[in-house]
């Protein structure tokens, strides 16, 4: 999915503490870990690294591109996104621009400290796909121009605490990045129902063995109260028991 960045301000999984992003930050430079930088949201990215951190100076130094047009690129953005797995808690974070700068005279590149980002265990982003034998639904209610309502149903491929992958047979529903669906009801295999508000990240067509092409979308939740949450990562569990289960010959 997209930078997990966007998560809501007051997620668990939203790290606000300056002292705590700071030291997360120095000991992914003392690791020499790797980062990818995105722009463009995300259409173009590049390896990067740490290479020093100014806390009076509100700056993290880190490595510039390979290529003068990248680089440009990432000079002329607004929003420049981070990704890194480290220690298998993955990070991410967001910072609105980045400056030409030198560091042991070299070219580098110099950003704000974030002022928050989101630290996800694997527990938390793991993605799980859903009963072939057993379909579940993705019902989206969607207003129409003249005010009324239609329903486009989708079917569900995979679920994580994140968002879910869907299934598109129709081809009818709105695939632009960004789309955000208010009213989304997600069947759960427990006869479960939730109303969830979900935003278009990602689709793809794609061909099925019978010829047909069908779109498939990545979506991220949005707003997700705890509750539902705390309900689809019962429901991950309850996927993943039963694989095993499966797996193992015991169902």
């Amino acid at each position: 999915m997209a930078n997990t960045d966007e998560i809501k301000d007051d997620s668990p999984y939203r790290v606000h503490s300056r002292r705590e992003i700071v030291s997360l930050l120095n000991s992914m430079m003392e690791r020499n870990q790797l980062l990818s930088l995105l722009i463009k949201g995300g259409s173009e990215s590049i390896i990067t690294s740490i290479l020093d951190i100014d806390e009076d100076a509100n700056s993290v130094v880190i490595d510039a591109a390979p290529s003068a047009s990248l680089n440009l690129s990432i000079l002329q953005s607004t929003r420049i996104g981070f990704e890194a797995l480290y220690n298998n808690i993955r990070i991410t974070f967001n910072v609105d621009r980045a400056k030409h700068c030198e560091f042991q005279s070299r070219p580098a590149l110099k950003i704000d400290i974030p002022e928050s980002l989101v630290r996800l265990q694997r527990r938390e982003y793991f993605r799980i796909a859903t009963p072939i034998a057993k379909p579940l639904r993705c019902t989206f209610r969607v207003t129409q121009e003249d005010g009324s309502f239609t329903t486009i149903v989708t079917m569900l491929n995979n679920i994580s605490a994140g968002g879910v992958g869907l299934t598109d047979e129709k081809k009818i529903l709105d695939n632009t990045i960004g789309r955000i669906y208010e009213d989304v009801s997600l069947e759960m295999t427990d006869n479960t129902i939730v109303t969830v508000k979900l935003v278009v990240r990602d689709c793809k067509e794609a061909k099925l063995t019978s010829g047909k092409t069908v779109n498939r979308f990545g979506c991220e939740f949005v707003d997700l109260p705890r509750a539902v949450l705390a309900a689809v990562q019962r429901f991950i569990t309850k996927l993943e028991r039963e694989q095993n289960a499966k797996a193992s010959g015991m169902m």
